[in-house]
């Protein structure tokens, strides 16, 4: 039986294959627990629920990140997720475009910005 850390860095390496790594890494000089915790967290514990896929699960922490509305490297960093476990660009935008009703335009537009920066970055990476 896998343990929290392990199903952890499998999900976290699915959704942030580039990425993943350097997390971790950045966090084991000054606060490695909270690299431990983020792992075992989110990644472990509630992304290993069955009711929902990786694809839905990015969905919904897009649309909290946007909501939120100081997220700006962790709505990046989720948004190339959402990508690499099936989400389409359009989906993307969507959620965000959705995101105005609950969150105002000024939340939306930020978010809509945050999305041209990581399609523009993915495309000059082409």
């Amino acid at each position: 039986m896998e343990d929290r850390y392990t199903k952890g860095l499998k999900n976290l390496e699915k959704i942030h294959p580039k990425t993943s790594k350097a997390l971790i890494e950045n966090l084991e000089d000054i606060a490695p627990d909270l690299g431990r915790f983020i792992v075992e967290f989110p990644y472990g514990d509630i992304y290993e629920r069955p009711s929902l896929d990786l694809k839905s699960r990015e969905i919904a922490t897009i649309a909290a990140l946007t909501v939120l509305g100081d997220t700006k490297p962790e709505l990046k960093d989720h948004i190339k997720g959402a990508l690499n476990v099936g989400c389409n660009r359009q989906e993307i935008i969507e959620v965000i475009i959705q995101m105005a009703v609950y969150a105002g335009f000024p939340r939306a537009i930020n978010g809509i910005a945050i999305v041209k920066e990581v399609f523009d970055e993915i495309d000059r990476e082409k």
